[in-house]
């Protein structure tokens, strides 16, 4: 699958220290695709830090384009909010 990296989502992922190989992995092989507002959707893995908290990294993609957008980019640690 292609996808395009919006310039949102570039320094989003640059302001966020998120590197890009980590975004296509995701991208590749998601630990979960969810659904989300309008249409888009969340492809999402659980990352552990070199502290040893675990971190949920969510690529936002619109999937209704060709090739399919990711519009933003983001790591959070409320993984029991948005993982299904």
């Amino acid at each position: 699958m292609k996808f395009e990296i919006s310039r949102h989502a570039r320094n989003e992922m640059n302001r966020r220290e998120i590197p890009e190989n980590l975004v296509q992995t995701i991208l590749q092989n998601p630990e979960q695709i969810v659904d989300e507002y309008g249409n888009m959707k969340a492809y999402q893995s659980l990352i552990g830090s070199e502290t040893g908290k675990n971190y949920l990294v969510r690529v936002i993609v619109n999937d209704t384009v060709e090739p399919e957008k990711v519009v933003t980019v983001y790591k959070t640690s409320k993984i029991k909010k948005y993982w299904r």
